[in-house]
C-alpha cells in the first residue's frame, strides 16, 4: 500500500502518527494502519470514494471510510492508485477535511 501511495502521489507528506502512516496534502488524505491480522486503508474523504471501492466502511457524520484488508482480501493496484489520486484531488478542491 505504501508503494501504491508513494507511486501515485509522491508529493504527499508522510508522517507517523498514532503509530500509523498518515499522508497529508491540504490536510489529512489517508492513513495506513497495520495490525497483526489486518491492514486498514482509510480515507478522510472516503464517503466520496464509494464509487471506486464500495467496500469502504464507516459510520457517523464524518466522511472517513476504511477498507479492511486481510491476507485473502483482493485489492488491485489500479484501484489503490485511483483511490489515492481521487482523495488527493478532493483535498485540493475542497480543502482540509478536518476543518468546517
Amino acid at each position: 500500500l505504501r508503494a501504491a501511495v508513494r507511486g501515485t502521489a509522491p508529493d504527499l507528506e508522510e508522517r507517523l502518527k498514532w503509530g500509523h502512516l498518515l499522508y497529508l496534502s491540504n490536510g489529512p488524505v489517508l492513513i495506513i494502519r497495520a495490525e497483526p491480522s489486518r491492514v486498514l486503508f482509510g480515507f478522510f474523504r472516503g464517503k466520496r470514494l464509494m464509487h471506486i471501492e464500495p467496500r469502504l466502511k464507516g459510520s457517523g457524520k464524518y466522511e472517513l471510510r476504511t477498507l479492511e484488508l486481510r491476507q485473502d482480501t483482493p485489492l488491485s493496484q489500479q484501484t489503490a492508485h485511483r483511490l489515492v489520486a481521487e482523495a488527493v484531488q478532493l483535498n485540493a478542491r475542497l480543502g482540509d477535511p478536518t476543518r468546517r
